[in-house]
């Protein structure tokens, strides 16, 4: 694939996703969608990798156009890509790409991921292409060095925005869609993403992968940038937006409410949901107590979120 593919999506043609068959769904949200596609093709005769961005706007306040001149300089240039915009369920943005894709491997992005490393592709194909047991392989976001402030101290604060990279090939909950790798035919065999629920697709779809029996793991040099609103008004948006879908989940679709570490290593995947409204108030005064102060606000526009939902919310479709 060439490169410049900033200039190519100016001047390419985004075609409508209603109509595309989507078989291996497994929980499929049939409302049709809203989304336009952008497909651009690998040069080459087989396409190894097929990587997936869902996006609002294909823009996200200038992330995009950068990720894609990261893109356009990976060393592995057998790979298709394909842009869904304007979808506001993730899942069901993701279901449509693959309803598109060629590749073997599907590498997840968000339009706000940035890759720093142009081997990042090669790196986590060659993984998989080594490691048949690996059902997810995600990389490791780190804190940037030229960022803010107030982003640099909020990736700090918050669980699973930032962490230590790992030394070896490592199994951990923290696999996630801004920078993840699966097989095309896992991804099928288990169903595809879930469509049905506006939040929590990352450890459905990780906990979907483990019943299958594959690992899911840190890859060792894969890093990767995927940070938080830079103000704190955006990220208490953000949380108390996050606090309505968890609630939505909790209230609709409980079965799907499962839980997310901040560390490697094995956890309980459920905790019944008493346990975790009581939990709560501990997790606010041990943010006060070791110094958290994004932490707590954040955590207590999640609560107001979670809160509304809970009592004002309607189902959707």
């Amino acid at each position: 694939m060439k490169s410049g593919l900033r200039q190519k999506l100016a001047g390419g043609s985004w075609f409508p996703a209603n109509g595309l068959e989507r078989s291996f769904v497994r929980h499929i949200n049939k409302e049709n969608s809203e989304a336009l596609i952008w497909h651009e093709k690998s040069e080459s005769n087989q396409v190894v990798l097929s990587v997936i961005i869902p996006t609002s706007d294909a823009y996200r306040h200038g992330l995009f156009p950068q990720l894609l001149d990261q893109i356009s300089s990976q060393t592995l240039k057998n790979f298709e890509l394909i842009i869904i915009k304007g979808d506001s369920r993730q899942g069901r943005a993701i279901n449509i790409g693959v309803a598109l894709a060629q590749g073997k491997y599907l590498l997840t992005l968000d339009d706000d991921t940035s890759l720093t490393d142009p081997l990042t592709f090669e790196k986590l194909v060659r993984v998989m292409e080594t490691q048949p047991h690996i059902g997810i392989a995600g990389g490791n976001n780190v804190i940037p060095e030229n960022v803010n402030r107030f982003v640099r101290r909020a990736m700090q604060e918050l669980p699973r925005r930032s962490w230590k990279p790992v030394v070896k090939i490592t199994d951990s909950d923290l696999a996630e869609h801004p920078c993840m790798i699966m097989r095309a035919e896992n991804f099928k065999a288990l169903g595809g993403e879930n469509e049905l629920i506006p939040r929590g697709l990352d450890p459905y779809l990780r906990e979907q992968f483990r019943l299958l029996g594959m690992r899911v793991v840190l890859v060792p040099e894969v890093i990767y940038h995927h940070m938080p609103p830079d103000g704190l008004l955006k990220l208490l948006r953000q949380f108390h937006r996050n606090g309505r879908h968890a609630a939505y989940v909790n209230r609709y679709y409980p079965e799907w409410v499962i839980e997310t570490p901040a560390n490697h290593g094995y956890f309980e995947v459920r905790k019944p949901f008493i346990f975790r409204v009581l939990r709560f108030p501990f997790r606010l005064v041990r943010s006060l107590i070791e110094g958290k102060p994004i932490l707590f606000l954040c955590e207590v526009a999640y609560a107001s979120g979670f809160i509304y939902e809970l009592f004002v919310g309607k189902r959707q479709g």
